[in-house]
């Protein structure tokens, strides 16, 4: 399945202001500076907390770390916050990550004090994994428009194997059966995907990688994401390289190569519909039964 140009449109709303820091973020407990650092210490421990604020007049002013704590009391302790270790609870997940590139944790501001802290961990909660997998379908989503585009008429199949090909060929026999319109492009991996773009020297000189080695190397990581993703595992241990890599090259997953971008404008979209048979009523596309 193609998708018009309105609907990368849709999901680069989503991605840029649907999943923000507040999603995920976890208050910061405090204690007053004239808390004895055992009953902080205790507090701490029970509740597996390696930070916690410093209260001064009402407010969270500093803050703790459990290592650091002996005898006294919390104020002998308390470390003032730097500017840069503060962050709003409205930051866009992208910022979020490459700014925990070279912070393992960071204090989130709600209504103007400090009142949260986000860490490497938190990455791992269900709406940044929904964020990965969202771009992970858009970079398939363009993918497969760019091949639809570049190998007409599936002569993409030159560039998988035989036993790829059938594996596609039989998913769309059991998705046909299911009264699923598919093309067989539709029925390919995402790894059959990318690699008919790794290997097609013409459509890999429309990405931003300029080797297939390079592309390769993406795919196997790109993979190992989306399995991890997909199975619950960790990815922040086993995929943070990946992750920062797609925070990094965010603006160019949302919009595309400059040839991708050409593929998605409005004539082009209005071409497949005709190609495809579809009707556009009341904003709605409609296929002809």
């Amino acid at each position: 399945m193609l998708f018009p140009s309105s609907a990368v449109q849709s999901l680069r709303r989503v991605f840029q202001t649907a999943f923000t820091v507040c999603d995920i973020a976890e208050p910061l407990a405090s204690f007053d500076a004239t808390t004895s650092t055992e009953v902080a210490r205790n507090g701490m421990v029970s509740n597996r907390f390696r930070v916690a604020g410093v209260r001064s007049a009402g407010r969270v002013q500093a803050f703790i770390e459990i290592s650091d704590l002996g005898a006294g009391t919390c104020g002998d302790y308390q470390q003032e916050f730097d500017q840069s270790m503060i962050i709003p609870d409205s930051m866009p997940l992208v910022d979020l990550v490459q700014r925990l590139c070279d912070q393992q944790q960071l204090f989130v501001s709600v209504l103007g004090q400090v009142g949260g802290v986000v860490t490497r961990s938190d990455l791992q909660k269900p709406p940044v994994r929904m964020w990965l997998f969202g771009l992970l379908t858009l970079i398939e989503m363009r993918t497969t428009r760019l091949i639809y585009h570049g190998c007409p008429g599936d002569t993409w199949q030159a560039f998988l194997s035989d036993a790829r090909v059938q594996k596609s060929r039989d998913l769309m026999a059991e998705r046909t059966r299911r009264n699923q319109e598919v093309t067989l492009l539709d029925c390919l991996q995402l790894s059959d995907k990318l690699q008919i773009v790794s290997r097609n020297e013409e459509l890999r000189r429309q990405t931003r990688f300029r080797s297939r080695r390079q592309m390769d190397e993406s795919v196997k990581m790109l993979e190992k994401l989306r399995n991890n993703l997909a199975h619950s595992q960790d990815i922040i241990a086993d995929d943070w390289e990946t992750i920062v890599a797609l925070s990094i090259n965010f603006e160019n997953v949302l919009l595309g190569s400059q040839a991708t971008q050409e593929i998605e404008r409005p004539q082009d979209v209005k071409s497949w519909q005709e190609t495809e048979g579809v009707q556009e009523t009341e904003g709605v596309q409609e296929k002809p039964e």
